[in-house]
């Protein structure tokens, strides 16, 4: 199967989960920029390959008895070379521990590699976790099975690496976020505020997974009760006092809202066995920093691409950059 023929099929998945799921709190496409520039390639013969994954969400609630208090977030991110890889799906509910998200996706991967390999299968992993995943929410792991886990987890290690690209990074509550997410998240990177912004978070796949969850899903921001979420004027006395709001008898809030925020580029390697000191030696950052370089411009909000080009070349990053910019750099 050809690179564009592996495009048509995930252009016509978008659309059958379009037309099924019309609503976007069932099926939201969270860069819009992506479908088109894959859309393009399959239109234009002459086209280059598209720079980023496509990227949505799947709500799902299961059909439960009590269904209207379940629901179950589904990541997704195709490949290019979906469907002849399988998608990366990441489900996740506040109702799930830690363990129980864990155990959840390990047997969605295991499902999906024993019956779709080299199919499409988002219909077919999203009926999966509508009639499985709210048996986990109250499944304790057997003995045998927490120690099978363990072992496999020593053996298999993986370390990640995500650059985050964001139309522009101008808040400061957004950029302390982002310093202690990475901070309690035990992950290193930097973060290059201004237009555009640059995110790198590297460490644990399950951290920098959560960490990116935190970007787009309320429900993990909740579920770690983090005080991450920007307080909107109150509903009940329309007060402008931040302090106030909590003595207010009702009050609402919003999750932090991003113009255009998606993963450039994934980087994933499997430590086996490795402990602490294999991660250590993976990583290219030392700790999660702001970077500014040279800012200019009349809003102070544009950076010196060539000092961050420079920048990432010491750290044995420079190929990132075109990723990026769509030019080498200098």
């Amino acid at each position: 199967m050809t690179n564009r023929e592996e495009a048509e099929i995930q252009i016509s998945e978008l659309d059958l989960l379009s037309s099924m799921f019309p609503y976007e709190e069932e099926f939201l496409v969270t860069d819009q920029l992506a479908v088109a520039e894959l859309k393009h390639y399959v239109e234009n013969e002459a086209a280059e390959m598209p720079s980023s994954k496509v990227q949505f969400i799947l709500n799902v609630k299961p059909e439960v008895s009590n269904a209207s208090m379940v629901e179950f977030s589904m990541a997704c991110a195709l490949p290019f070379k979906y469907p002849a890889v399988l998608p990366e799906i990441t489900v996740r509910s506040s109702l799930l521990s830690r363990s129980q998200q864990l155990h959840l996706n390990s047997d969605l991967k295991t499902y999906l590699m024993q019956n779709c390999s080299g199919e499409p299968c988002m219909l077919s992993a999203r009926e999966w976790v509508k009639d499985h995943a709210a048996a986990y929410i109250d499944k304790e792991l057997s003995s045998s099975s927490v120690t099978a886990s363990n072992a496999t987890q020593s053996e298999v290690i993986m370390f990640t690496r995500l650059w985050i690209y964001s139309h522009h990074i101008y808040n400061k509550q957004k950029r302390k976020n982002i310093i202690d997410w990475a901070k309690e998240l035990s992950l290193s990177g930097f973060c290059m505020p201004g237009k555009p912004g640059v995110v790198c978070v590297e460490g644990l796949q399950s951290s920098c997974e959560e960490f990116w969850s935190r970007f787009l899903n309320p429900e993990a921001i909740q579920r770690n009760k983090l005080l991450l979420l920007e307080v909107f004027a109150c509903e009940w006395c329309f007060c402008d006092q931040p302090g106030n709001h909590y003595l207010c008898q009702r009050y609402r809030v919003r999750r932090l809202t991003w113009k255009r925020i998606l993963i450039r580029h994934r980087e994933d390697v499997s430590l086996e066995g490795g402990g602490h000191a294999e991660i250590q030696k993976q990583r290219k950052f030392s700790t999660l920093e702001e970077k500014c370089f040279d800012a200019h411009g009349t809003r102070g909000n544009r950076m010196d691409l060539g000092q961050l080009y420079h920048f990432l070349e010491e750290k044995g990053c420079a190929d990132i950059f075109q990723m990026y910019f769509g030019v080498e750099g200098h």
